[in-house]
């Protein structure tokens, strides 16, 4: 069943038959939305709340009286969310949105708890239509699109600045890495020879050269991408390319080996994880696009002055370089009442407009989702989202939506973790994962 495209103009001619009855019309909603949330992520919720006054002045501007009363909760971690949502949805009291990482959209839509958000907007309006194509395509799966995306990011490569100048790089050629690592002309095999010099002449400690991030996640992906590795085929299976995967587990056993990572360097606190990076005391790391606001909250009072920033380098000519974004996005749940769901639809809708958007995106330092957005003055002027958007977001690529990506994906990171560690070889760990994919997943992932 298709659903209003527009509710206020529903909503409208509704008004003008009872109008004509002599009867006035007023409507109430209460819709409640749940969110994840960090000390800056408040315009999760806070968008819907300006969604919903602006639909209750563009009601009366109609001469219609409309009130929209958002309840919203928000949650710090991700566990309890995603089982609390579930648990709600099977008592029948599902929050009308909620916001979750996209890859949650293919097993909850084959579970029913969500329903397509393209049967309630019209896909070619504004600003829908205006959304990038990538960041929409995130958020479909099996040919419908069931969200819109919240916010955006990117997982770079960091580069300390002040250490590659003491290895002999210029300013000049330090300021050109982006444009030398998206070319493929410098490499994973630079970073852990740069690492490597930069630990050599002594201006950071022993495993400090490259400095990955402190526990497993989606970033671990690029670096498979980095040597040729797809996640997915096209036929909407999961894939496993053994080359990709073999040359991505040898890159962090050799930067042990080498000397310029810990052994024992995954499960460190992250606050230590986030002081060290952001001071100087590593040399080249990774992380994420929002982590730019920690990294001043850590006392890095010159980010840019300091601090070089880029995709991930390809691995070897059979890979290419590369970024990941993981969205948060909107989605709206089952529910009885159509309408609710409709006036749901129009609010995530109107959320997702360039300046109410940009709004999160400044203040947790996100990228944006749309094309207008990089053009509104606020958005402009803050050179952090200026630069990575540019540099890093048409680059972006996101892990599937299959609901056996969590399994492989776990699988994944346990031989890498199995490698890096020397529980087991190189060897070893990519015949058990392969054994354990196989027994795992069968059907659902081509193995190659």
């Amino acid at each position: 069943m298709k659903y209003p495209k527009n509710l206020l103009s529903t909503v409208a001619a509704t008004t003008l038959l009872t109008m004509s009855a002599g009867a006035a019309f007023a409507q109430e909603y209460t819709i409640n939305v749940w969110t994840i949330e960090g000390a800056n992520d408040n315009y999760r919720h806070e968008a819907i709340e300006i969604a919903a006054d602006f639909m209750e002045r563009e009601a009366v501007v109609l001469g219609n009286d409309l009130t929209i009363n958002i309840v919203a909760k928000q949650f710090s971690d991700w566990a309890p969310y995603k089982q609390a949502i579930t648990l709600a949805a099977e008592a029948g009291t599902a929050p009308h949105i909620v916001t979750t990482g996209h890859e949650d959209i293919a097993a909850w839509s084959q579970s029913g708890l969500i329903v397509p958000i393209e049967d309630y907007i019209d896909l070619d309006s504004w600003p829908v239509n205006d959304i990038y194509p990538n960041l929409l395509q995130i958020s479909s799966f099996n040919g419908q699109l069931w969200g819109l995306p919240q916010d955006a990011e990117s997982r770079p490569l960091f580069l300390w600045r002040d250490h590659m100048k003491a290895i002999g790089y210029s300013n000049a050629q330090i300021d050109a890495l982006p444009g030398d690592i998206q070319s493929g002309a410098y490499t994973l095999q630079n970073v852990l020879e740069d690492a490597k010099a930069i630990q050599d002449a002594g201006l950071v400690e022993a495993g400090y050269g490259f400095y990955p991030r402190a526990s497993g996640g989606p970033d671990y992906w690029q670096f498979y991408l980095s040597f040729g590795g797809k996640m997915e085929d096209g036929n909407g299976k999961l894939l496993y390319d053994s080359a990709a995967m073999t040359k991505f587990y040898q890159f962090f056993v050799d930067a042990v080996a080498l000397g310029v990572t810990k052994k024992n360097h995954l499960g460190m606190d992250w606050g230590q994880w986030y002081g060290e990076v952001a001071n100087g005391k590593a040399g080249i790391w990774h992380g994420g696009t929002w982590h730019y606001q920690r990294y001043i909250r850590e006392g890095n009072e010159d980010f840019f002055g300091t601090v070089q920033f880029s995709l991930i380098p390809a691995g070897d000519a059979d890979g290419t370089s590369n970024t990941i974004t993981h969205p948060l996005v909107y989605l709206l749940t089952r529910q009885d009442d159509d309408n609710e769901v409709a006036i749901a639809a129009e609010l995530v809708k109107i959320a997702s407009e360039p300046r109410i958007n940009a709004l999160h995106a400044i203040k947790s330092s996100h990228l944006g989702i749309s094309y207008a957005e990089s053009s509104i003055g606020f958005y402009q002027d803050d050179r952090w989202a200026r630069e990575a958007t540019s540099k890093l977001l048409p680059y972006a690529t996101a892990m599937p939506n299959n609901v056996s990506f969590t399994e492989y994906h776990n699988i994944m990171f346990s031989g890498l973790e199995s490698a890096w560690t020397g529980q087991k070889s190189v060897a070893d760990a990519i015949a058990d994962v392969e054994t354990e994919l196989r027994i795992t997943l069968g059907d659902n992932i081509v193995m190659q």
